[in-house]
């Protein structure tokens, strides 16, 4: 996934929508290379259970670096499908793939409605100028 055809939440988790063979919407959600980059020498990552409901802006887990403990924010509301457990015991890999291999949960949407609060590319690369 290129990070230009991506949504982000405000809160620096990037969104790829796909329709799964049911035809729900699931997003595919990671962190972006800029809260990375911020985070700097991860320890620890703490992802959700399968199962587990999710409300947008709410937290569904935790990274940990040298620095800080930050929660991961959910961008949508829904249900975890899919937890990417191998970047738990690979935090470089995260680091180093994290629109690809470094993706942390997969959530089918509850309402899809909660999709037009994200930004697009150009709006979240203005919003980390202003943070930068």
């Amino acid at each position: 996934m290129t990070p230009e055809k991506l949504l982000y939440s405000k809160t620096h988790e990037w969104v790829h929508v796909e329709t799964d063979a049911a035809g729900a919407k699931v997003a595919t959600v990671g962190l972006s290379t800029f809260a990375l980059k911020a985070l700097t020498d991860l320890v620890f990552l703490d992802l959700p259970e399968v199962g587990t409901d999710v409300t947008a802006g709410s937290p569904f887990g935790e990274i940990e670096s040298v620095k800080a403990v930050s929660d991961l924010n959910s961008p949508v509301d829904g249900q975890i499908v899919e937890v990417n457990t191998a970047v738990v015991d690979d935090l470089e890999g995260l680091a180093d793939d994290p629109y690809g291999a470094g993706w942390l949960v997969k959530i089918k949407i509850a309402d899809e409605s909660g999709l037009a609060h994200l930004m697009d590319h150009a709006a979240y690369q203005k919003q980390c100028e202003c943070e930068g």
